[in-house]
């Protein structure tokens, strides 16, 4: 062949083969360069909170939740659109009334003491977390019964709809614990919440309280090929700085709970990476709750003269160097078909701010002050900052605040027991739907039932309520998305609470890390698809 022909020939090759690749999806492409996962080695990670219970069976504080997912499995999992997928249950059908959820279980798979995991598991779990959970008032609070006709059919009956169930069976939500670890005692004196056995793809094994934990790879997990890493050591560190230190030093391959102001230099190092991803299912935000049985806060002119005064923007962007969002409704954007921010609409302006007060019977007497509040905050970097921020911010309008601060414990017993605070700064997830997130913030049954995590305002409007109480069982989505935006018309005018801004989910990892996440709530996630790359 001659040159020119040779040429030719090579040049129309080539020019197919780019016309070819160019044909391809993007995502045939990406999974083309995708690097091929690599099973072994050990994950380190570093968490500024230690667990109280390694199960969130009865305790669902976020702590606990990252660790129990990693051992203990729900029905469901959930996509980044909140789409049902199969764990435990691997099919499932809703009848038409809304009062039965029937569930198909996955066959052979056991617990990690070798037992059969069966429906009598799922009864147990639900029916006991129902009634000693801190979600049994709300989203399990219509459940009647749960059957087991055989051993993999578990069907949930409920007296009255709850709409809302559907996205409540995750495994850091609603975990399936071994009934026969609980037998006939108390449950939340097993010695399952400290040495669990599940379901999961990792193992229990060792516990050091104040030091660290450490998980191992689940040999007979019933997902073939996962887990890929072979153990799982959870460091606790307190110190923010220590945290970031021990990430940007290899000590750990994952960090959270690292000092924000970190961010930006860690950022820059080609050996991690910042994910900040945004946990749709637990929608966590920071809240300043108005005690409204403080006869100057039951004033509603008063609560809106304070949100006047408070530069949500420069909390955003100061505290938590724009890693967070401002908050114009308690229910959360994600949830879009059910969001309304028309009465949230106190913008940053003093001199209305100055002007409401005059109005409100609050005029500055000697020395320029018009009253005094107390101002409590849930432990926190950024909620303490917060706190600082605020009382420099009323100071000009006035109020003089001053902080009371304490450990959780005593924040608990400040805020929900002894009441002893005028304002709080509170962290609350807002869940993956608004009966279960959002009603406890303003739920009347908060003021007569105390509950921690409920209703710190005090807030009691019979009409509120009983748009929850239509909502929790309003079948017709249509219909629902309107009680939960009258309600947010309602609690924007009168303002209880006042939303600031999205409280972050900021992960930094070693680059060689991959598929961290694997659920919609991020950090409770199972690990089952994480995996290092040993040639990093």
């Amino acid at each position: 062949m001659a040159l020119s022909s040779l040429l030719r020939k090579l040049w129309s090759d080539q020019r197919l083969l780019q016309l070819a690749l160019a044909s391809l999806p993007f995502t045939a492409l990406a999974q083309a360069k995708a690097p091929v996962p690599v099973d072994g080695g050990t994950l380190t990670y570093a968490v500024s909170q230690e667990p109280t219970s390694l199960v969130s069976f009865l305790d669902t504080k976020t702590d606990n939740r990252n660790i129990s997912a990693k051992v203990t499995e729900g029905l469901l999992r959930y996509d980044a659109k909140f789409n049902p997928q199969p764990l435990l249950a691997t099919s499932w059908q809703v009848s038409a009334d809304g009062l039965k959820y029937t569930f198909k279980l996955r066959a052979g798979v056991k617990f990690h003491d070798g037992r059969d995991f069966t429906a009598e598991d799922v009864r147990y779990s639900v029916l006991t977390q129902k009634k000693q959970g801190p979600r049994g008032r709300i989203t399990l609070a219509n459940v009647e019964r749960v059957d087991a006709p055989d051993p993999l059919t578990a069907v949930i009956v409920l007296a009255k709809p709850a709409p809302f169930l559907i996205k409540a069976l995750s495994s850091a939500e609603l975990p399936i614990v071994p009934a026969h670890r609980y037998a006939d005692g108390d449950p939340l004196g097993s010695a399952n919440n400290a040495a669990p056995v599940g379901t999961g793809p990792f193992v229990f094994e060792q516990w050091v309280r104040g030091s660290h934990l450490v998980l191992r790879k689940n040999p007979g997990y019933w997902r073939q090929g996962h887990p890929r890493i072979d153990r799982v050591i959870v460091k606790f560190v307190r110190d923010p700085a220590a945290i970031s230190t021990a990430v940007e030093t290899g000590e750990v391959d994952v960090a959270q709970g690292v000092s924000l102001a970190d961010l930006e230099r860690l950022s820059a190092n080609p050996k991690l990476k910042v994910d900040d991803g945004y946990d749709g299912f637990l929608n966590n935000a920071s809240f300043l709750e108005f005690n409204v049985e403080n006869p100057v806060l039951a004033n509603a002119k008063v609560r809106h003269a304070i949100a006047q005064a408070i530069d949500r923007n420069f909390i955003r962007n100061t505290i938590y160097y724009r890693r967070a969002e401002v908050v114009n409704s308690p229910i959360p954007r994600v949830l879009s078909d059910y969001y309304e921010d028309s009465t949230f609409r106190d913008t940053f302006d003093v001199a209305a701010a100055n002007k409401l007060l005059d109005e409100a019977g609050q005029p500055k007497r000697a020395g320029g002050q018009r009253f005094s509040l107390r101002l409590s905050y849930i432990p926190g970097a950024e909620f303490k900052r917060t706190a600082d921020y605020l009382r420099s911010a009323l100071a000009r309008v006035g109020i003089k605040v001053e902080i009371v601060d304490g450990d959780l414990p005593t924040f608990l017993k400040r805020v929900y027991s002894t009441r002893d605070f005028d304002l709080n700064i509170n962290g609350l997830g807002r869940l993956f739907d608004p009966t279960v997130g959002v009603q406890r913030i303003y739920w009347g049954d908060g003021v007569r039932n105390p509950l921690i995590w409920v209703n710190a305002a005090h807030y009691d409007n019979p009409q509120v309520d009983e748009l929850f109480r239509q909502a929790a069982v309003e079948v017709d989505e249509g219909r629902r998305a309107a009680q939960f935006k009258q309600i947010q018309q309602i609690v924007g005018r009168e303002l209880p609470v006042l939303p600031i801004v999205t409280v972050p989910s900021i992960v930094v990892h070693s680059a060689r890390l991959h598929d961290f996440h694997n659920s919609i709530d991020l950090m409770s996630g199972d690990l089952s698809d994480a995996w290092i790359d040993p040639r990093k």
